[in-house]
């Protein structure tokens, strides 16, 4: 979708929720611990959106790679993922939350799909904001599936090679009906985007901070947001 460079403050913001086993380990508790209070704290940042102007969250909830962690934690973490959605869904629902989950569902079990599929149906009709979870997704698998989607199209005479552009193959990401991110926020210190929104963050700023998932609080998401506003974006253009 097309940026709207008239917006002062970031009308979507994605979020890499990093440090939660750390903190955990940290307090001399399994990560699985970290996890829980990590998903605590979902709660209070989505609830805090409307009041700072985000429109759009987008949250990195599990990616294509973290299938190589222990069984123990992945279990653990599908098992949290699925006791989310069931205790919030009627919360979320109430507060004009509109949920939508990206990533590749092949590989996750079908009772945590079918409470995904719910969950989208049950707030479809939200509007107030608009989150999006990552779960099981990484940026070049997501790349990578839309290709063989438009890849399909041409070969059943719905496209050719000439339409092929851009904007075109943006219609097949997971991400189609979605605004670009204005801002990606990264917690606990680490520098990088480990595979997250490729695509939809090459215009997007970035802010890297200490604080550990967990402990970062509506007021340090607020404090973020308010830097924004003095960033010069220009989209690869020059102001005169």
């Amino acid at each position: 979708m097309a940026k709207d460079t008239n917006q002062t403050g970031p009308r979507h913001v994605a979020i890499i929720m990093d440090g939660n086993g750390r903190w955990a380990t940290q307090r001399g508790r399994p990560r699985l611990f970290g996890h829980h209070a990590g998903a605590k704290r979902v709660r209070d940042i989505v609830e805090s959106c409307p009041d700072l102007g985000v429109k759009y969250l987008t949250i990195f909830a599990f990616s294509t790679e973290n299938w190589k962690r222990t069984q123990t934690e992945v279990a653990g973490l599908m098992k949290l993922f699925r006791r989310y959605i069931e205790r919030e869904a009627q919360a979320l629902l109430k507060n004009g939350v509109r949920v939508r989950f990206i990533g590749d569902r092949v590989r996750l079990d079908d009772k945590l799909v079918a409470l995904m599929d719910e969950l989208e149906l049950l707030t479809a009709g939200n509007d107030r904001v608009h989150l999006t979870v990552a779960i099981n997704y990484g940026g070049r698998d997501e790349v990578t599936r839309a290709a063989k989607r438009l890849a399909y199209d041409i070969e059943q005479g719905k496209l050719t090679h000439k339409d092929v552009d851009a904007e075109t193959l943006a219609k097949y990401l997971d991400t189609h009906v979605l605004p670009d991110p204005d801002l990606v926020i990264r917690t606990s210190g680490e520098a990088r985007v480990s595979n997250f929104l490729l695509w939809q963050t090459a215009y997007s700023e970035y802010e890297f901070v200490d604080t550990l998932w967990p402990d970062f609080t509506p007021a340090e998401f607020a404090k973020v947001l308010a830097g924004f506003g003095a960033r010069d974006r220009r989209f690869g253009g020059v102001k005169a």
